[in-house]
């Protein structure tokens, strides 16, 4: 029967980490926290519980989560941040998984709550992730703070299991713009290192679009009030995405 080892990285979490812990301790058979010096009490929730408490200053989100990776114990791996958690459904089938693991990775759908609602459809639901793995045969890739796992060429076709992570996501309006302008620069950062460019076209369909697609193709709409402020800011990210790499091109040139 193969072992767990339960990899979370944590940053001020002292509303949700609880939450998460509870909710792998009788899945895995180890936990291990990679902290960025929190400056909360996530460190003090943390440590009441049998696990391996990293500080690590912040390498950027995909370094971070590496780092993580390579303090695990064992190569079977479950995957979460701090404001995540398991479903009951999903612990059950991550446990099913110990008797029968067939492939290199696991697909699981990720559910969002936004302002206390979930929310069922635009880009959010069912946002699909790959969380539980075999490390030997993936990493932490993607363009930061946008993270994903990627399996290596020689790995097997991922599987899919039942149940949701649950996304404990922005508790507030406030808190949701705050993160669109911290997010927007990190990603205009990592465009403008990686060489991309921002012609105006980019910063005028490529927002609308993102929007369209999120609100009406992927119905946004049936979210109520919640699913349009969504949408919305997924086009406002975009744009704003777009328009501060311009900036740096600007400022380095």
């Amino acid at each position: 029967m193969i072992k767990y080892s339960g990899v979370i990285i944590t940053y001020n979490e002292e509303r949700y980490i609880e939450t998460c812990i509870e909710s792998i301790i009788n899945v895995v058979d180890e936990i291990i926290i990679v902290d960025s010096y929190s400056t909360d009490n996530t460190k003090s929730i943390c440590e009441k519980y049998n696990v391996t408490f990293i500080e690590q200053e912040f390498l950027g989100y995909i370094e971070q989560k590496n780092f993580a990776l390579s303090k695990a114990k064992y190569d079977y791996i479950v995957s979460l941040d701090g404001d995540e958690s398991l479903s009951k459904a999903l612990q059950k089938s991550i446990l099913e998984l110990k008797k029968d693991w067939q492939y290199d990775g696991y697909y699981c759908n990720r559910l969002n709550n936004f302002c206390g609602q979930w929310i069922k459809h635009s880009d959010w639901y069912p946002n699909k992730k790959l969380r539980v793995f075999d490390r030997r045969k993936a990493e932490w890739k993607g363009i930061n703070p946008h993270d994903k796992i990627k399996l290596t060429e020689e790995a097997t076709k991922a599987g899919k299991l039942e149940g949701d992570i649950l996304h404990l996501t922005y508790q507030s309006y406030s808190e949701f713009n705050l993160k669109m302008e911290k997010f927007s620069s990190i990603s205009a950062d990592s465009y403008y290192k990686l060489g991309k460019k921002a012609p105006l076209f980019k910063i005028f369909w490529n927002p609308f679009w993102a929007f369209f697609k999120a609100y009406f193709l992927r119905l946004g709409f049936l979210d109520g009030f919640n699913g349009f402020v969504i949408s919305y800011q997924t086009g406002h990210l975009t744009f704003l995405k777009y328009s501060k790499l311009r900036e740096l091109y600007k400022m380095n040139s």
